[in-house]
């Protein structure tokens, strides 16, 4: 093949390929287009390329430089196609702009943090102060300087996750107290929202990590009236016109100690399974501070009493949303979290 044969060849294609890039009018003629042109295996400018050798050498270079300058022109057009077609796509007449799109969950707050932010507002309003404190604790913290006697079996391995000599993983948020009482003066009111663990299986009702809030108040003349009143009133706010009542318990840190009961929410106080037949549901655990407690920290008992107690946000979100299995709250399936925070 000559020069001038090679470069009528050449501008023969050039003229062609422009063309049915041209009237290409849609995606996959375009794509056809872009195979019989520029295609390695079989395009007509691939081809072409293959006859160079042929050619004298003197004439290769004004060849190579005419190749060179289709393949640009050959890529541009197709790369100005394509770009039509992708915005047709986009903008054309088969696209409604004002249709809603599809509603996309983008997240919401866990049922449990729900629960806790709404304990910690009611309890702001009464003047409680928000106090936390390290999840890894010391036995004298957790334990000791909580009235608990040497032999409890709270403190035995098969109850409490030890993280080595002097260290533990507290199994509730009363060490917090502790050391508010240390670092603070009287009158006190904080509420302890926190992580507790403790060595139980994870089944419909305990998990061996959970939330926790704890509340403590310190004052002259502080009595259970004071308690019960609290509590009371924070169950009306929470979960509405309901009725409530007081049962004995012990705690080694409290003296006199009560555990609080709501209306079962699920049955409305009819009985059910999730209340036993009951009508009732514990929430809470309480009682008047241990004089021992507040003479661990230096604060004297015959001046000053006060109240505590402690509740479970996990149980209560599982009270307030109908659920029937608590590790549903551990559980990472978006639909159950979209469906809570509806």
């Amino acid at each position: 093949m000559s020069l001038a044969e090679f470069l009528e060849a050449a501008a023969r294609l050039e003229q062609e390929g422009l063309a049915t890039i041209a009237g290409a009018e849609s995606p996959d003629t375009l794509t056809a287009a872009r195979n019989a042109l520029v295609g390695r295996k079989s395009g007509r400018l691939t081809a072409l390329m293959a006859s160079l050798p042929s050619l004298d050498p003197t004439d290769r270079r004004d060849a190579g430089a005419a190749v060179n300058r289709i393949k640009a022109a050959l890529e541009a057009a197709l790369g100005s196609a394509s770009a039509r077609f992708s915005t047709g796509a986009r903008g054309g007449p088969d696209l409604d702009p004002t249709m809603p799109a599809r509603r996309a969950w983008r997240g919401g707050a866990h049922p449990v943090t729900i629960v806790m932010r709404e304990i910690e507002e009611i309890f702001r309003e009464l003047g409680f102060t928000i106090a936390l404190g390290p999840e890894a604790e010391t036995p004298w913290y957790n334990f000791t300087a909580l009235n608990f006697p040497a032999d409890h079996p709270a403190m035995d391995m098969h109850d409490t996750l030890y993280l080595g000599e002097g260290a533990l993983l507290r199994t509730h948020t009363s060490p917090v107290q502790i050391r508010t009482l240390q670092r603070y003066k009287p009158p006190i009111r904080v509420l302890v929202p926190g992580n507790v663990y403790r060595r139980d299986f994870f089944d419909a009702s305990h998990a061996p990590m959970f939330a926790q809030v704890e509340g403590l108040a310190i004052d002259e003349g502080v009595s259970f009236v004071d308690l019960k009143a609290t509590l009371t009133h924070f169950a009306q706010r929470f979960f509405g016109r309901t009725r409530t009542r007081f049962r004995p318990s012990y705690f080694p840190f409290t003296e006199p100690s009560a555990e609080m009961d709501v209306e079962c929410q699920l049955c409305n106080g009819t009985g059910c399974a999730g209340c036993k037949q009951t009508g009732w549901m514990e929430i809470l655990g309480s009682g008047m501070v241990h004089p021992s407690v507040l003479e661990s920290t230096g604060v004297d008992s015959e001046r000053y009493s006060g109240w505590a107690f402690g509740m479970g946000p996990g149980r209560i979100a599982m009270l307030r949303y109908g659920i029937p299995d608590i590790r549903l709250l551990y559980d990472t399936d978006m639909r159950f979290l979209e469906q809570l925070s509806r």
